[in-house]
């Protein structure tokens, strides 16, 4: 697969705790360099990088991340803030205790408010698979369909494990016309890039870009 058509599907990631405005920096002029989908980095982040950087790059910063758990509220606070300071995609954690309560309405609602607040922008919906079992997986592909997002992403890369090809399977079975699949998490490989994109995948979230692509 040709890599100029690879980076056009990475978000190129770097959301680690203590990420300083010079990795940031590298990480969007690689962005810029590779013509990578978008960067994903921290809330605090989406400001700085629209004032330095305009339009270059797509800024996508992540909502209720890492756990999920925090109030619709507070999430929807995140991602209006993140809109206003330039973010034009949002990746959002599900309630995870919603799910394991068998609270597939309240989580589906959560998505639907993010989805009307972000209006035209891209909504990523995290469902975390790793803490998932299979029939939460299908009912989830249910509720991001019927809320109307855009894309279902497998993981956020701080769970247990990451993304699996088995799950982009079960995913491409039940999601709904029009929303598309984002794989993150333990992607290790340019074998496993192809593999995903292969297998449905429309985005992979990485922080080896250029480490796969670039570099012998």
């Amino acid at each position: 697969m040709d890599k100029k058509e690879i980076w056009k599907r990475i978000d190129h990631t770097l959301l680690k705790a203590a990420a300083s405005w010079e990795e940031i920096a590298r990480l969007c002029d690689e962005a810029v360099t590779y013509g990578a989908a978008s960067v994903c980095v921290p809330p605090s982040y989406a400001a700085p990088i629209s004032k330095a950087y305009g339009g270059k790059v797509t800024i996508c910063t992540v909502i209720g991340f890492p756990l999920g758990y925090q109030t619709t509220r507070t999430k929807c606070e995140e991602a209006r803030e993140a809109l206003e300071s330039g973010a034009r995609e949002l990746d959002m954690v599900i309630n995870l205790g919603m799910v394991k309560n068998g609270d597939f309405g309240a989580a589906g609602d959560e998505i639907a408010a993010l989805r009307e607040l972000s209006g035209g922008r891209v909504l990523k919906v995290i469902v975390e698979t790793c803490y998932l079992t299979r029939e939460e997986k299908i009912e989830l592909c249910r509720r991001v369909t019927g809320a109307g997002a855009d894309y279902i992403k497998t993981s956020t890369g701080f769970g247990s494990a990451g993304a699996v090809l088995e799950d982009i399977r079960l995913f491409r079975e039940h999601i709904g016309t029009g929303v598309k699949i984002k794989a993150a998490g333990g992607i290790s490989t340019l074998e496993d890039m192809e593999a995903f994109i292969n297998a449905g995948c429309e985005r992979i979230g990485t922080s080896r870009g250029v480490s796969l692509l670039e570099r012998p």
